[in-house]
């Protein structure tokens, strides 16, 4: 006589239905993978992307566990996380240890997954500087848990984000924060030339858990799927030795933190939406374009009070202002004024440029100039592939030839004695007087290295051949 299917009770009332085979159903042979291509972005239109705006009707979406758990979905996730890498969590596993550890252990965390018992084990809190002062905290989950977040993420992704606004850019595939900023720039380019610029505070810190499995609740109908994603939201953190609990937030660190940002926050996509607002929103970075600044008041107001009451979300006043694109930055650039605005980098990332290179250009560090300019390289060529979509080449120039001068200073440092200078010097093609006059000057080594003999001796092409890139592409 067959054996009756177990029934385990969940959390949410409902009953679950367990076959006692399910568990060997989904065995899965986790072998070291060769790193393949990224998936390519649906071919689709934006606009057949979001035709859907309604909720997302919840047919179809009471077994999602085993989506998540099927063989093809599991080795894509995995493929992801060794991917990814980053550091391990609280247990101290590594990326490189987790397709072992999956093959002796994944027909538990299957049955656990399918029955509505696997249990998140809490994050490990780091912080770590942010650009413009200050700390951001992160929470990093164990690399098994990272997994499980990966497998689920790729399930809800393909089912959420086709219903998400046309103007929302963060984390979504296929889009990029240089489309956000050229929509940012049409804007502004169709005489919306003021922006009500808002910064939440600590978004993924205060995240309301009990609004957003509401919205969630919404979408799937898989109790067991409801209770993981809880799970994951309030398995706590390790700070200092300590396990804390988290209440509130959904911690940068683990896969699925910004798919659950941007459902909650697609709600005030679609109010902005509903208000006729022309905006770009790049996860919790949103600005909305007006055509005054009496307007851009107004509009400020409004959306404080539907994200404090409607959202539970608190505006940052000290970040958000209504002024000119010119005065704000967004994603990292800024906008000339004029009718026809042009994407320029902003101040605040031309001074984290300059240091960070000084950083890489200490004289202290003790390293040859060849290894330092192979540090620079890629730091320079990362920065290039960004911020080389500015239509102001000028600063990408100044910033190159600042930083030649750099290092043609760390050279001159390095010669120290004149008589060494002025051997350099010659050697490199400088004449006799002119090698003299420098390697005798009292000047200082930041002066000298804009010097004409500098300049004779450490051309552009020297650097060139070591390697230095250019960032005007």
């Amino acid at each position: 006589m067959a054996r009756r299917p177990e029934r385990q009770e969940g959390e949410y009332g409902e009953r679950l239905e367990v076959d006692e085979r399910q568990k060997n159903q989904h065995e899965l042979a986790f072998e070291e993978e060769t790193r393949g291509e990224a998936p390519r972005p649906p071919q689709e239109g934006i606009e057949s992307m979001t035709a859907e705006l309604s909720t997302e009707s919840q047919a179809n979406t009471d077994r999602l566990i085993e989506e998540a758990c099927e063989k093809g979905n599991l080795k894509e996730a995995l493929r992801r996380v060794k991917a990814n890498a980053g550091a391990a969590g609280i247990d101290g596993m590594s990326v490189k240890e987790l397709p072992g550890y999956l093959r002796e252990n994944w027909s538990r965390l299957n049955e656990q997954l399918c029955t509505g018992t696997y249990k998140p084990q809490p994050v490990r809190r780091v912080e770590i500087p942010k650009a413009g002062g200050g700390t951001r905290k992160l929470g990093i989950p164990t690399v098994a848990d990272r997994f499980v977040q990966q497998a689920v993420l790729q399930v809800l992704q393909k089912r959420w984000d086709p219903t998400f606004s046309e103007y929302s850019y963060g984390f979504r595939p296929g889009r990029s924060a240089h489309q956000a900023v050229a929509k940012a720039q049409e804007y502004i380019q169709a005489g919306h030339d003021w922006v009500v610029d808002i910064d939440l505070e600590k978004f993924f810190d205060r995240v309301n858990h009990d609004v957003l499995m509401g919205r969630i609740a919404r979408r799937i109908s898989d109790k067991r799927m409801l209770k993981l994603i809880r799970g994951f939201l309030n398995s706590g953190v390790m700070e200092n030795g300590l396990v804390g609990s988290t209440e509130e937030g959904t911690p940068q660190g683990g896969p699925l933190s910004p798919l659950l940002s941007n459902l909650l926050l697609d709600e005030l996509d679609r109010e902005l939406e509903r208000r006729g607002h022309r905006f770009v929103r790049y996860a919790d970075d949103c600005n909305i374009y007006v055509k005054s600044e009496r307007a851009g008041q107004r509009v400020m107001e409004g959306v404080r009070r539907f994200l404090t009451r409607k959202l539970r979300l608190k505006v940052n006043e000290s970040k958000s202002a209504v002024a000119r694109p010119k005065d704000r930055k967004f994603l990292g650039f800024s906008f000339t004024s004029g009718e026809m605005a042009r994407r320029c980098v902003a101040p605040q990332a031309v001074e984290r440029f300059k240091e960070r290179i000084r950083e890489l250009t200490r004289r202290t560090r003790g390293i040859s100039i060849e290894r330092m300019i192979g540090e620079l390289r890629r730091y320079m060529i990362g920065w290039r592939g960004y911020f080389g979509f500015c239509e102001t080449p000028g600063i990408l120039r100044d910033l190159e030839s600042w930083t030649r001068r750099r290092l043609r200073c760390i050279l001159w440092k390095q010669w120290k004695r004149g008589k060494v200078r002025f051997r350099e010097l010659r050697q490199r093609g400088v004449g006799k007087n002119l090698a003299a006059q420098s390697a005798g000057s009292v000047h200082g080594p930041w002066r000298m290295s804009n010097s004409p003999a500098l300049t004779i001796a450490l051309p552009n092409a020297f650097f060139a051949t070591l390697g230095l890139p250019s960032l005007v592409t």
